[in-house]
């Protein structure tokens, strides 16, 4: 059974969206696959309009073409954006979580950023080409340091369709 990671509230939503896949199984997460919403563009490609929490390689703004199927295929341009995701550790203490979640909030807002919530605890956070969002790391560092999360930048693996 296929297990699809969903965009709730993607950044760039409009009516003219449309949703296509992107197999996880090449970043090592078989049986599931992120629906990413993306805008058409007027040359057959698509514009990544939602901030990836599980594909590799992906990141707001790029853009790509898809697979007959329905399936993102190569990326054809690239927008220079990162995407800073976060996974926060359940812990004993709910209320020691809301406080972390609500620092994080508050420093992506202060920062002007852009981000998507898949569930509680994973954060995806746009990072543009521009930005210096050094208090964010700092909190997100502490985070990881004090053993309650994990990050990572999603350009850390290239995007790729083979598995």
């Amino acid at each position: 059974m296929t297990k699809f990671i969903v965009h709730d509230e993607p950044v760039g939503r409009a009516q003219s969206n449309c949703i296509a896949q992107a197999d996880l199984a090449p970043f090592g997460l078989d049986g599931q696959v992120e629906q990413l919403w993306l805008k058409p563009l007027d040359d057959g490609t698509f514009s990544v309009a939602c901030i990836p929490f599980q594909t590799y390689g992906l990141a707001l703004g790029d853009r790509v073409h898809l697979s007959a199927n329905g399936q993102v295929k190569e990326i054809v341009g690239t927008s220079s954006h990162r995407v800073l995701r976060m996974l926060l550790m359940p812990v004993p203490d709910p209320k020691q979580l809301t406080e972390t979640i609500d620092r994080i909030r508050t420093e992506i807002d202060a920062a002007g950023l852009l981000s998507e919530w898949s569930g509680d605890r994973h954060v995806a956070v746009d990072i543009p080409p521009e930005a210096k969002p050094s208090m964010l790391f700092d909190i997100m560092q502490h985070e990881v340091s004090v053993g309650r999360a994990f990050w990572e930048w999603a350009d850390d693996m290239p995007f790729s369709t083979q598995g």
